[in-house]
């Protein structure tokens, strides 16, 4: 049986390039989830895996980092 990649290395690395950014921009999660107009557990669900991503919301959370979906996958070792 195969594994959901939401447990994968590839995946962690996701989780924690997302949390970079967002270090790296100098925000909160409650900055980053008011920009999103989510609550700030959706943030902190979204980066510590409880909640899965989907393309459009980690699309989102690359403009709101100010960097391109590449440089996030790249970033992440996906490239």
């Amino acid at each position: 049986m195969k594994r959901k990649s939401r447990y994968s290395k590839a995946y962690a690395r996701v989780l924690q390039t997302l949390r970079e950014l967002r270090k790296e921009a100098g925000l909160t999660q409650a900055e980053v989830a008011a920009r999103f107009g989510a609550h700030a557990p959706f943030v902190s669900k979204c980066e510590s895996g409880e909640r899965r991503l989907d393309v459009v919301e980690l699309a989102e959370f690359c403009r709101i980092y100010g960097v391109s979906v590449a440089t996030f996958m790249e970033r992440a070792g996906l490239e």
